[in-house]
């Protein structure tokens, strides 16, 4: 045995996680639904690039009212 081998250690949240996912198997699968209906999404590109164009630039102070 080397000097330098240690014994496997594990954090208690990752025992903790590995309990989690024994205990419900459908967890990892109810995660990535989950992450689909906020984040996994297809983007126009032609409708960014006209929201793009039809920005309107902001005044440097917004509070200040119009010079005419």
């Amino acid at each position: 045995m080397s000097i330098f081998a240690r014994p496997h250690y594990t954090s208690e949240i990752t025992s903790f996680i590995d309990q989690m996912k024994e205990q419900k198997p459908t967890l990892e699968a109810e995660q990535r639904a989950g992450r689909a209906l906020l984040w996994d999404k297809h983007l126009d590109r032609g409708l960014l690039e006209e929201y793009s164009e039809a920005k309107v630039p902001q005044q440097p102070y917004v509070y200040q009212t119009r010079v005419k």
